[in-house]
């Protein structure tokens, strides 16, 4: 349960009773009206701004309409105390009990506790990682992997129906040189001696395996033939061997897809034909010159007359090209035909994880989906940017076998799954990130994934010991759930289950703004909290988890951990990570 949700609730309800009494007007929108945490816990446990959003409309000055409704709050059972304050915000303390009994909500949620219906069942298409199939991934395409698999898990929580898409980038000439970078390695499969690889080309020894499986596959084939003959066979057994790599090292981090779209197959279909059809019954295509670019060279600019796209009229700087003076296709042309065909396949909202390089791709991007939707569909763009991998502070040098990168499978062979899903969202995605493959495995407080996963682990221990001290205890969730929690009373103990409850407020929150590090942070502070109050237990005794003398007192502090235990283990898993059990 929301309690910030279910407390709004409580407040309009008892404005609408306000209405009926003849002490407000009736017809006031309450749809501003608020009720969540104070930006400082010392004014209460909760505020709203009702009389602030409402007094205008009703015709009251805030702090009378905020008297009102104060003493109407003052009179729910949940409602220890309320105060009016500044210009007529209303700040609520909640009885000690109300937040105790939110354990056996979480209790009986398990997992669950959180889940959230907000999303209403909407469509929403993620597309990450999308990397050129040219080369196995690398620990950049790993952030935006995660990135983008932890907001499609956080999405489908609270509540949206959500499709995690990988764009094959198979068309166009990255594919024609990974073609003929292939064959090179081909003719080396074969026995030639290919000296140097030519520049343009694609360098990486990862390329000796395709080769080898095409000459196992065709043998003396294509040997000697003109590259028109090989050129789409090889290309496309290169991008089928390429793509098993990629899905494999996706694997290996725990992201499975839900659908990989072909950029070619589209292209073939006639995708970027029935873009042009649709702009053009809209108007917005015209022949034109674009003014040259001031100070820097754009790829798709040309000093002749090009197709342009109106993307001015929807708020971008320049208009764009999507086709060039000789009849090709500009890659924006595809991308626009892309987005088109998503918005089809009935998704409004369309959510693009990209690197860091693609910052300049995003007004155009966004404007062209205005377009072929009539405004009905939204592109929201994530840029995460670059990861510096280190070891020990000192850079890490790239790999010969990659050519010219570091890549993924090496760093999750090196600190393991867990490691590099969790550290890659303990920052916002277009805040740079460090990367330290010796840090990272520290057992310290400063390590964030060490230090959520000991507080599971820790809570696990804790819970099988009082088995051991107490042979009687019961420590199964239909007893801990119906337990007489008053015994918790210490102000230590109501901070931690005030957090608990913040869980399915921050998941909303962090839904609503397509922001899954907020979890990790989140998941930081709680471990903190847990980790404080286990500390005092070494000052306290009587603070202590377990105390020997007293078994209520610890069977209710066992539902505590088994309730903060089912947030860390929700938290974790929604990142794709097991939760630790024990920490070795």
């Amino acid at each position: 349960m929301n309690v910030f949700k279910d407390l709004r609730t409580k407040v309009i309800e008892q404005l609408e009773d306000m209405v009926a009494a003849g002490e407000i007007p009736a017809g006031l929108d309450f749809s501003r009206v608020a009720a969540e945490p104070p930006r400082d816990p010392s004014h209460g446990d909760a505020a709203t701004n009702a009389a602030m959003v409402l007094s205008k409309a009703a015709g009251m000055k805030p702090r009378d309409l905020a008297g009102l409704l104060a003493a109407r709050l003052e009179s729910l059972d949940v409602v220890k105390s309320v105060e009016i304050a500044g210009p007529g915000f209303i700040n609520l303390r909640l009885d000690q009990d109300f937040w105790f009994a939110q354990i056996r909500t979480i209790l009986e949620a398990g997992k669950s506790y959180g889940d959230s219906d907000m999303g209403k069942g909407e469509k929403v298409n993620v597309e990450y990682v999308s990397a050129n199939p040219t080369g196995p991934l690398t620990v950049g395409h790993a952030r935006g992997a995660i990135v983008g698999d932890a907001l499609a898990s956080l999405l489908s929580k609270v509540g949206y129906d959500v499709c995690r898409e990988y764009y094959i980038n198979d068309a166009g000439n990255q594919v024609n040189v990974l073609a003929n970078s292939a064959y090179l390695r081909y003719r080396e499969a074969l026995g030639e001696d290919i000296g140097e690889i030519p520049e343009g080309f694609y360098p990486g020894e990862y390329l000796k395996d395709v080769g080898k499986a095409l000459a196992n596959r065709d043998g003396e084939k294509w040997l000697g033939k003109e590259e028109s003959v090989w050129l789409s066979e090889v290309r496309e057994f290169a991008i089928s061997q390429l793509m098993e790599l990629i899905r494999s090292d996706l694997a290996a981090l725990g992201v499975v897809m839900d659908l990989y779209s072909s950029e070619r197959a589209l292209v073939e279909a006639g995708g970027v034909d029935e873009v042009m059809t649709v702009l053009e019954a809209k108007n917005l295509v015209y022949t034109g010159v674009l003014e040259p670019p001031k100070g820097k060279q754009l790829e798709d600019w040309e000093e002749r007359p090009q197709t342009l796209f109106k993307s001015m009229e929807f708020g971008d700087d320049v208009d764009r090209p999507i086709k060039k003076s000789d009849g090709s296709w500009t890659y924006f042309a595809g991308d626009m035909a892309y987005h088109l065909d998503k918005y089809r396949r009935g998704f409004n909202t369309m959510i693009n994880v990209w690197g860091a390089d693609h910052g300049g791709y995003i007004k155009r991007m966004q404007a062209a989906v205005s377009a072929v939707t009539d405004k009905k569909g939204s592109l929201d763009v994530k840029i995460c940017q670059l990861v510096k991998l280190m070891r020990d502070g000192d850079v890490v040098k790239m790999s010969k076998r990659s050519g010219n990168f570091i890549t993924l499978r090496s760093v999750i062979d090196e600190v393991g799954k867990d490691v590099v899903r969790f550290i890659m969202l303990t920052r916002k995605n277009d805040a740079s990130l460090e990367f330290d493959l010796v840090k990272v495995l520290e057992q310290s407080k400063d390590n964030p994934v060490f230090y959520v996963q000991y507080a599971h682990a820790r809570n696990c221990s804790v819970l099988k010991h009082a088995t051991d001290e107490f042979s009687s205890i019961d420590l199964s969730i239909e007893t801990l759930k119906n337990l007489d929690l008053s015994v918790l009373n210490s102000e230590d103990e109501l901070r931690l289950v005030k957090l608990l409850c913040a869980w399915p407020r921050l998941l909303e929150s962090a839904g609503e703004a397509h922001e899954p590090h907020r979890i990790a942070f989140y998941l930081y502070d709680l471990a903190a909290e847990l980790h404080s109050l286990y500390h005092k237990g070494k000052l306290n005794p009587r603070m202590r988890f377990i105390v020997r003398d007293d078994q209520d007192l610890t069977q209710a502090r066992m539902a505590l951990l088994e309730a903060t235990n089912n947030v860390i283990a929700s938290g974790l898993e929604m990142f794709g990570i097991e939760p630790a059990e024990e920490m070795r």
